[in-house]
């Protein structure tokens, strides 16, 4: 019997129902949030209204839950809570239950696109020059090395919230100013990509990737997209992954700048645009039942259609108060 734990569920509605899908009754799926009006939780077997993340007793109510429902696997929607999930690793082992997600650094890293950068660089990666000081920027404006229009953005920050556009030296001065650690983005305008992918939790090894091309982009999240294969990028991916060791499921958004891959940023959770993989048959949840039941998946990288379209749209729930 496997019982996943959802937490801060908000309106990710399919990830809940393909988790149950993937249960087919051998199991239940449990959904937390901090509003009773976030439409996932009601997609759930059970679920709670919990506290905010901030709140000083947090974990205990998660770790009654976990308790109270024999949870197997916990997993979490949003980014601030990944880091929470993993620094009490321990707490929820002792539990019996497994974090579904990377180590706490690697979490931290992946919130801090500074140093998601440095990380990047310091490897070898491509990825669109950045920066903190602004006298560095600057300087390399001066000398040709960057350009007008940039990006300014919280250096810590998720789903493209206090993102900014800037023409010019005024107003990157004026958006950093306004904001407590800003960080300054090359504007990359090569097509931009999206990799939902599965890292075995039993044997550590990438065992799927999906990728879409981004059509449309609606508040961080991919509205549009088409399904695409190439196997120089599955081969960056795989060293990526395996030379920075994150774990269970992840999201890395891509540039093709002119026939060279990018990496832009990683979120080690599912992300929104996920349920375009799990439509054209890449199973993420399956793979995560098998592996909290101690079986390891074997791989299948690209195993689905290329040029598939997905289209979200708008759907609706009641509740009675």
């Amino acid at each position: 019997m496997v019982n996943i734990l959802i937490a801060s569920c908000g309106t990710r509605n399919k990830v809940v129902q393909y988790f149950k899908k993937a249960l087919n009754g051998q199991g239940r799926v449990v959904a937390t949030d901090c509003s009773e009006n976030a439409p996932a939780l009601y997609d759930a077997d059970v679920h709670y209204i919990v506290p905010r993340i901030t709140a000083e007793n947090y974990m205990d109510v998660i770790y009654d839950i976990c308790r109270k429902e024999q949870i197997t696997g916990v997993l979490s929607l949003i980014d601030p809570e990944l880091s929470l999930l993993a620094a009490h690793e321990k707490e929820l082992r002792e539990l019996g239950v497994t974090v579904i997600g990377s180590s706490y650094e690697l979490c931290e890293r992946s919130l801090n696109k500074w140093e998601m950068y440095k990380w990047l660089t310091a490897n070898g990666y491509h990825t669109q020059k950045s920066y903190i000081d602004l006298d560095t920027f600057l300087a390399d404006v001066k000398a040709g090395r960057i350009s007008y229009p940039v990006f300014v953005k919280p250096a810590k920050g998720s789903a493209s919230i206090a993102i900014s556009r800037a023409e010019d030296e005024e107003t990157v001065r004026l958006l950093m100013s306004h904001g407590e650690d800003m960080m300054i983005q090359e504007y990359l305008t090569g097509q931009e990509i999206g990799a939902d992918c599965y890292i075995d939790l039993v044997s550590g090894r990438t065992v799927s990737i999906f990728t879409k091309e981004k059509i449309v982009m609606r508040a961080g999240e991919t509205d549009k997209g088409r399904s695409f294969k190439d196997p120089k990028l599955f081969e960056l991916i795989t060293k990526f992954i395996g030379e920075s060791g994150f774990r269970g499921q992840i999201d890395i958004d891509i540039f093709d700048q002119n026939g060279t891959y990018y990496i832009s940023e990683v979120n080690p959770r599912f992300g929104g645009g996920y349920p375009h993989a799990y439509e054209c048959g890449v199973d993420h949840m399956t793979l995560i039942r098998n592996n909290l039941e101690g079986r390891e998946n074997p791989v299948h990288i690209g195993d689905y259609e290329e040029g598939l379209i997905m289209m979200k749209y708008n759907e609706i729930m009641i509740r009675k108060e």
